[in-house]
C-alpha cells in the first residue's frame, strides 16, 4: 500500500506536466521555421519558439516544484525530455507545411486577425501570439503581423522582443510605404523611451517626423523626447512646429513652462 503512494504521485506530476506542455504546443508546433524566405527572418521566429518554450518550461518547473519538491529531480529529467520531444516535433512539422491555395491562406490570414482584434494585449497575451505566428507561417512577409506582434510586445513590456519586431518591420517595408514606416519609427521610440534609452528615442522619433513632419502626433512626441534629452533646441523647434500645426494641443503651455526651464 505504502509503496504504490509515491508512484501515484509521480503518474499524477507526469500528468500535470504533459497538460501544461500540450497547452504551449500548438503556437510552437506551427511555426514553419524552413519556409522563411530570409535567413533574419527564420531567426526571428527561432528566438520566438526558443523564448516561448524556455519561458513556458521554467513556469511549468516553479509550479510544480512547490507541490512535488520531494521529486524535484525527477521533474527536472522528464522537463528536459519533454523539451528535446517538442524541439523534435516541430522539426518535424515545419518539414512538412500544408500548402493552401492563396485563396484560402488569405481567408485565414483575415480570419486570424479579425480574431485577434476582438482579444485584449494583457489578458490574451498568449492567444494573440500564437495566432500572430500562425500567421507568419502561412505569410512570412506579411508586415502587419509583424506590427501587431511588435505593438502586443510593446503592451506587455517585452521590449526586446518588441524592438525585434519593428525593426523587422522597416526590412519587410524596405523604401515603401512611408506612412508605415513612420509609424513604426514612432511605436520604437516609445519602446526607447521606456526603457530608458533616450538619445536612441530621439533620433528614432526623428525618422518619424521626417517622413511625415506635419504629423501632428509625431511632433507632440518629438517634443516630449526632446525635453526628456533637455535638447533645448530641438524642443523649441519642436514646439513652434506643433502649434502651427495643431494650436489647439492643450499640452502647449505646459511644454512651453518645460522647455523655459531647461539649461
Amino acid at each position: 500500500m505504502y509503496n504504490i503512494i509515491p508512484l501515484i504521485l509521480i503518474c499524477v506530476s507526469l500528468f500535470i506536466i504533459i497538460v501544461i506542455v500540450a497547452r504551449k504546443f500548438p503556437a510552437l508546433a506551427n511555426l514553419d521555421v524552413e519556409n522563411m524566405p530570409a535567413e533574419k527572418e527564420a531567426r526571428f521566429k527561432e528566438q520566438i519558439i526558443t523564448g516561448r518554450l524556455q519561458k513556458s518550461m521554467a513556469k511549468g518547473k516553479a509550479r510544480l516544484g512547490k507541490f512535488f519538491g520531494f521529486i524535484g529531480g525527477k521533474i527536472g529529467a522528464l522537463f528536459g525530455l519533454i523539451q528535446a520531444k517538442l524541439q523534435e516535433a516541430k522539426k518535424n512539422y515545419s518539414a512538412h507545411p500544408a500548402a493552401l491555395p492563396p485563396e484560402d491562406k488569405e481567408v485565414m490570414i483575415n480570419g486570424l486577425l479579425a480574431k485577434n482584434s476582438a482579444l485584449d494585449d494583457r489578458e490574451n497575451f498568449e492567444a494573440k501570439e500564437a495566432n500572430l505566428i500562425k500567421i507568419i507561417e502561412l505569410e512570412p512577409r506579411n508586415s502587419e503581423a509583424f506590427i501587431v506582434l511588435g505593438s502586443l510586445y510593446a503592451a506587455n513590456k517585452k521590449y526586446e522582443e518588441g524592438k525585434q519586431a519593428f525593426a523587422h518591420v522597416l526590412k519587410l517595408l524596405g523604401d515603401k510605404e512611408t506612412d508605415k514606416q513612420a509609424e513604426i519609427y514612432y511605436d520604437l521610440a516609445a519602446i526607447y523611451r521606456d526603457t530608458g534609452e533616450a538619445e536612441n528615442s530621439l533620433n528614432t522619433i526623428k525618422m518619424a517626423y521626417q517622413l511625415e513632419p506635419n504629423n501632428p502626433r509625431y511632433l507632440d512626441s518629438l517634443l516630449e523626447i526632446s525635453i526628456i534629452n533637455k535638447d533645448k533646441t530641438a524642443a523649441q523647434d519642436a514646439w513652434e512646429k506643433l502649434a502651427a500645426v495643431n494650436p489647439e494641443n492643450g499640452k502647449l503651455a505646459e511644454f512651453r513652462e518645460q522647455i523655459n526651464e531647461l539649461e
